[in-house]
């Protein structure tokens, strides 16, 4: 019997009327309809409820009330999900093609049981939604925890986990938790599939592009806490040289 797994698309707003419509037809436009979306806000005073409520798409939870922040909204998210697989789908992102949820399910034809993650390429969009490039790091054909010793490899909007292994943010980090939370989840995880094909449109407007230096910093503790301190300190020493040699 073909697997046919039900996602958990989840959004999370904060006066987010000016992007939040791309991201809602990119839902509602999907040939695979084995999912259910979550709206995740936190106590919008704009036109984001009312574009959302507007859309056509059977929610099946809306949540407006003041939150500690994106990934405490994430966790909200999370704890009320019921799908295989979680898909954070953060206001102005989109899926990439109206077929991505189905190009996903056909690439795990042939599976026995759902992989514990499934992950794809990223492409990055300006607010007109005009292409500006792929995302400079490219999603490795194997993928394991070990893996984000070298960066972020896969997009948090591209990367999949199974909720039955899926732990809650950490709070203690503010601008780079995605990072720490996709680490932990493949620790968890012994089959991890590359779905082969671009599966997020992501907009260019990030919480940790808008806070550049301290996610940066955020970033080498949780690679250090994982990874090790002396590994990681010679890890971007060599992100530096490398940089050098490259101009």
């Amino acid at each position: 019997m073909a697997l046919r797994p039900k996602f958990s698309i989840i959004t999370i707003t904060f006066n987010a009327g000016r992007v939040i419509e791309p991201t809602l037809r990119s839902v509602l436009s999907q040939s695979y309809d084995n999912y259910e979306y979550l709206l995740i806000d936190g106590g919008s005073n704009d036109d984001t409820l009312a574009k959302a409520k507007a859309s056509g798409i059977s929610f099946s939870h809306i949540v407006s009330e003041k939150d500690n922040g994106l990934y405490d909204a994430m966790n909200k998210g999370i704890a009320l999900a019921t799908g295989d697989y979680l898909c954070f789908l953060n206001a102005g992102d989109a899926f990439h093609s109206p077929d991505t949820l189905q190009t996903i399910v056909n690439a795990i034809e042939g599976e026995e049981e759902l992989p514990h993650v499934l992950y794809g390429e990223t492409a990055e969009v300006d607010e007109a939604r005009n292409f500006v490039r792929m995302r400079r790091l490219k999603a490795p054909e194997k993928l394991t925890w070990r893996s984000f010793k070298d960066g972020m490899l896969v997009c948090h909007q591209a990367f999949y986990a199974r909720r039955d292994i899926a732990p809650m943010y950490n709070l203690e980090y503010r601008l780079s938790a995605d990072v720490d939370w996709c680490i932990r989840v493949m620790k968890s995880s012994s089959r991890l599939v590359n779905v082969n094909a671009t599966v997020v449109d992501y907009l260019q407007n990030g919480l940790s592009l808008q806070h550049h230096r301290a996610s940066l910093i955020e970033r080498f503790r949780i690679m250090s806490r994982h990874y090790g301190l002396l590994p990681t300190v010679a890890r971007h020493l060599w992100f530096v040289l490398r940089a050098l040699i490259k101009r």
